[in-house]
């Protein structure tokens, strides 16, 4: 009922999971993933155990294929999961047992497990996978998970249909602030283009989170006029009053403001004129 991909990315500092499914809030149920230990995605007549179990074995120095061989071996449920594995060295593993629902099947590969089940084929997996490969190898993990999950989307994926999707990154403290390790979480629990409503999420998570590139920015010095008066037409004191009600904290470096956060603020003032 689902098609994910468990991976690290090249560097070795992020772990990650992307899943997609005709099934409510998928996200709740699939994904797994520790800084420094792997990441996990159970799926099929999912275990839910396999999700703390499985990291707790790879936190202990458990290889993925270990991890996939403790797991099934002590669930008699086995023949009916579905499991890919990812461990803190890039080693991966996919386990697919012979009851699930066809087609049913995954691929392995350096730091990569995709998986899936009732899928219209085997070219949804395959499609994942050449995903994978072709994107950039320094890119974000987000982004190559996304785009291996598009793939399989794309291939014609859940052959019941499509409701959600998600995506799980983690690294050494990617939370808010640093107090954990999930650098992205998102979930779209039920709609008719999960995928798509996930690349939406995904571009506000990188608006909202992530420090903007150096030629994005623009010198507050160089438009403080124009800023002023926007601001005065929206009744904001001054702009940090403003970020902050719009939460672009991230978006403001050294005196300096994002391009796009400031084509905000203006047509913000123009709307209210």
């Amino acid at each position: 009922m689902t098609f994910s991909i468990a991976a690290r990315s090249a560097d070795g500092a992020y772990w990650g999971v992307a899943v997609a499914s005709k099934f409510l809030a998928v996200g709740a149920v699939v994904p797994g993933a520790r800084a420094a230990v792997g990441a996990i995605a159970t799926q099929a007549y999912a275990n839910v155990a396999y999700v703390p179990n499985g990291l707790h074995l790879l936190h202990r120095g458990r290889t993925a294929q270990e991890v996939v061989n403790d797991l099934i071996g002590a669930d008699d449920g086995r023949r009916q999961r579905q499991l890919g594995v990812v461990d803190v060295a890039g080693r991966s593993a996919t386990y697919t047992g012979e009851e699930c629902m066809p087609w049913a099947g995954g691929v392995v590969d350096d730091g990569v497990a995709i998986q899936g089940n009732i899928l219209v084929g085997p070219q949804v997996v395959e499609a994942m996978h050449q995903a994978w490969l072709a994107s950039d190898r320094s890119a974000p993990l987000s982004r190559r998970l996304l785009a291996a999950v598009q793939a399989g989307d794309q291939a014609g994926g859940d052959r019941r249909g499509r409701q959600s999707a998600a995506l799980l990154v983690v690294t050494d403290g990617g939370g808010y602030g640093g107090g954990n390790d999930i650098y992205v979480d998102l979930r779209v629990d039920d709609d008719p283009l999960p995928c798509i409503e996930l690349e939406r999420l995904l571009d506000l998570h990188h608006l909202y989170f992530e420090p903007p590139a150096a030629d994005a920015l623009v010198a507050l010095a160089d438009v403080k006029d124009d800023v002023a008066r926007w601001l005065a037409v929206l009744g904001y004191a001054d702009l940090e009053t403003w970020v902050g009600v719009e939460n672009y904290e991230m978006r403001i470096v050294d005196d300096q403001i994002d391009r796009y956060v400031l084509g905000v603020l203006e047509k913000q003032a123009a709307a209210k004129n």
